[in-house]
């Protein structure tokens, strides 16, 4: 009972770092049509920009300035170079966000280097929450849970129960009408874009020193926060969070687990792989995923 409570609590604080980090790509995705291969560099930047700021003035205003300032270059990048190929269609969507996020990891080597930084939990974090028989829950696993599902009510609200979410919906399906009614889409689109990116840099900040910051950590949580997105259903945040702790709790049991399987292989080798195994197979059996709103 001690170990499926452990384990249960780490998959669910594990998800629900792989939602905030799916929330901005399949928000994005769901109100703009633009699937952001750079969203993981957007990660990665959060998290070394809290390290630069938290070394110089603490853990709290980086956990504020970094992704704002995330979001902030995310609004220029929508604005000087994805509004200008956007007319040519996705595929060109497609290339450019694939080329920035290239750029963004050759330019984290030149200014930090190829060597992981020392990014750590904050003293006032580090420790245990609770005990659950013979162990430990740390607090910092905790506040990791409450920023993301307080990010997930926060963008829920933000876009049913207030006017610029609805101007934000409205644009996507009739950006004429909106248009007319006196609002700057191509605007809308970029805030839009930059609250995507500032979410990622809001899951880089906490899960940056959880884990650890390298210039490596985009390529290894890229393919899976795809993963989760595809599973949930393009353009589904409830989708995107029900995928995310799926995931988690998935592939947090099957690495604590030596069950032996086929070939001499244990069920904790092939963990990695399973999230990859379900995404295939959901696909066969239901291609728009869990909850599915678009099609990719």
């Amino acid at each position: 009972m001690e170990f499926v409570l452990v384990q249960t609590l780490n998959g669910i604080s594990y998800g629900l770092l792989l939602f905030m980090l799916s929330s901005g790509l399949t928000l994005v995705f769901s109100l703009m049509g633009v699937l952001n291969f750079a969203h993981a560099s957007f990660y990665m930047m959060g998290a070394y920009f809290a390290y630069q700021i938290s070394s110089k003035i603490g853990f709290w205003p980086a956990l504020v300035l970094a992704p704002l300032f995330v979001g902030a270059f995310g609004m220029l990048v929508e604005r000087f170079g994805l509004r200008r190929v956007h007319r040519h269609g996705h595929v060109a969507e497609l290339l450019f966000t694939f080329g920035l996020a290239y750029l963004i990891e050759e330019a984290t080597h030149l200014i930090w280097g190829r060597s992981a930084v020392e990014y750590r939990v904050p003293p006032e974090l580090d420790g245990p929450l609770f005990q659950i028989v013979g162990s430990q829950y740390p607090i910092y696993r905790g506040f990791m849970m409450l920023v993301a599902v307080a990010m997930l009510v926060s963008i829920w609200l933000a876009l049913t129960r207030t006017r610029i979410g609805l101007v934000i919906q409205a644009a996507l399906s009739h950006p004429q009408t909106v248009e007319a009614l006196g609002h700057n889409v191509p605007r809308v689109f970029m805030l839009v874009f930059g609250g995507g990116a500032a979410l990622a840099g809001l899951a880089g900040v906490i899960g940056g020193n959880a884990f650890v910051t390298e210039p490596g950590m985009a390529a290894a949580v890229g393919p899976i926060i795809f993963v989760t997105v595809v599973v949930g259903g393009m353009g589904s945040l409830a989708g995107a969070f029900i995928a995310s702790l799926l995931i988690g709790c998935m592939q947090t049991f099957a690495i604590s687990l030596d069950w032996p399987l086929f070939f001499g292989l244990k069920l904790s080798q092939v963990a990695p792989v399973l999230p990859y195994l379900l995404m295939v197979l959901l696909l066969i059996v239901r291609p728009k995923g869990l909850m599915g709103t678009r099609e990719g």
